[in-house]
């Protein structure tokens, strides 16, 4: 019984969800919102406008690095295996392999805003 009622509560909830996220929208609607683009460029202006490249190869750089937190963050649980030495031998490649990749990416100025 109590599966059930919790089903139910769960399915009309996101239903009720999903119709104020449908209907919402549509209520206050101006010319800035319907116009196709949202991205903050004038949608007037031209469409070729030049894009610094510096900007996506630093954006690139901090999401490969910030996966690092994710591929270390399960260490201190992976710490309680039996098998320590192949944990530990990962966890030192990985950390290594990131270390050589920012000191690579430092030396060639990658990290510069500047161009």
């Amino acid at each position: 019984m109590n599966m059930l009622a919790t089903l139910f509560i769960n399915t009309l909830l996101a239903s009720l969800l999903v119709l104020l996220a449908f209907w919402m929208p549509q209520m206050n609607s101006y010319a800035e919102k319907s116009s196709p683009y949202e991205c903050g460029f004038d949608p007037m202006g031209s469409a070729r406008l030049p894009f610094s490249m510096k900007f996506f190869l630093v954006a690139i750089t901090f999401l490969l690095f910030d996966l690092e937190i994710a591929l270390l963050l399960p260490l201190p649980w992976a710490s309680q295996t039996s098998n320590l030495n192949v944990m530990l031998i990962m966890s030192l490649t990985l950390i290594s392999l990131l270390a050589v990749s920012l000191a690579y990416e430092w030396s060639h100025k990658g990290l510069e805003w500047a161009e």
